[in-house]
């Protein structure tokens, strides 16, 4: 019954009639949100972001012949749904129903092939399970950012 109502809210989200009238991807007009731009700390460097991009994997029943394709690396049954936010917390892009399996960067890739569109010279920020390009700022694999200023806070 809920997998039934779930995938009708689904459906009806994901509809062009809701879709094209409620989802506004970022365009070359976008904003830099005033909390970065407002910010001393922030703006120089994150002139151009548009947001936050990132994987989440959410549990998933599929039938039997599906669940090795949803397995993720923990052994869990789950799909991994890509998410794009601004900085003041609203979607701007929903990716869902690939396998578990799928690696973040595979759902990343198909999302640019198919309808992601990131601007020219506008950036997401995206954790280190993504690729090295023009259009997400990931930070660099084995490096351990800002661990004595995170030390020192729990001092206080």
């Amino acid at each position: 019954m809920l997998n039934r109502v779930f995938n009708r809210i689904l459906n009806a989200v994901t509809s062009p009639s809701f879709y094209n009238v409620y989802v506004n991807l970022p365009n070359e007009e976008s904003q830099l949100d005033s909390y970065i731009s407002d910010n001393p700390k922030f703006f120089p460097f994150f002139e151009g972001a548009l947001g936050a991009l990132d994987g989440t994997h959410i549990n998933a029943r599929p039938s039997a012949q599906d669940r090795a394709r949803y397995c993720n690396r923990k052994g869990l049954l789950t799909q991994n749904v890509l998410t794009a936010t601004t900085f003041d917390m609203h979607f701007c892009y929903i990716l869902s129903g690939w396998e578990g399996s799928a690696s973040d960067g595979g759902v990343y890739h198909d999302a640019r092939v198919h309808d992601l569109s990131i601007p020219e010279g506008k950036y997401y920020l995206a954790d280190a399970g993504y690729p090295l390009c023009d259009a997400l700022l990931v930070p660099f694999r084995g490096v351990r950012y800002h661990l004595r200023e995170w030390e020192k806070s729990g001092l206080r």
